[in-house]
């Protein structure tokens, strides 16, 4: 039995061992920071659920097309628990894994990681871009627009909302609030 359960500080560690692009830090941060934002709303445990979302992408930049799977031999390496490496690649479900998303940890996670993307997107376009001032209405007018950071799923944000049974514009305002106490961290404070 296991008994090692990492930390924030063990995490961040092993998050710049692999990764490298700024970008990815920054999405790991914000992750992080809703993450945190959920169990503290959930009331359960918020060290657990932040270093989950901070290492949730750790192979995406050096293992692009392994993403799910590589992070399973990294967090073994690094004799990390089994349910924190299930949490991680749960959040891939459907696209490079087969493992749903079941805990609410899990299900959070998969709720909120494209969105805290199409939030970040949305602030920077913002004559302030900052996340300071942006609302769910102006995230779900972005939401709408399919050519908008064309590259995030909906239909993830939209299972992920079901998963929470929350409304998007609740989600959307969630994911906001989770984020803004890192804006400086994750490069959008901006200009207010």
């Amino acid at each position: 039995m296991n008994s090692y359960i990492p930390k924030r500080a063990d995490a961040f560690l092993l998050l710049k061992k692999y990764t490298r692009k700024d970008g990815l830090i920054r999405h790991a941060l914000a992750v992080e920071a809703v993450m945190a934002h959920f169990a503290k709303r959930f009331g359960e445990d918020e060290e657990k659920w932040r270093v989950i979302g901070l290492v949730h992408d750790l192979d995406y930049d050096l293992y692009p097309e392994e993403h799910c799977k590589k992070c399973v031999d990294l967090f073994r390496e690094h004799h990390w628990p089994e349910d924190y490496i299930r949490a991680v690649i749960s959040h891939g479900w459907g696209i490079c894994t087969d493992v749903k998303p079941e805990s609410n940890l899990e299900k959070t996670l998969y709720a909120i990681d494209e969105l805290t993307g199409l939030v970040a997107s949305a602030a920077l376009v913002r004559p302030s871009k900052s996340i300071l001032d942006i609302t769910a209405k102006s995230v779900k007018g972005k939401f709408k627009d399919k050519s908008f950071a064309a590259g995030v799923d909906r239909e993830i944000i939209k299972k992920g909302a079901e998963f929470l049974g929350m409304e998007l514009p609740e989600l959307m305002t969630e994911v906001i609030r989770g984020m803004q106490p890192v804006a400086a961290d994750i490069g959008l404070k901006g200009n207010l």
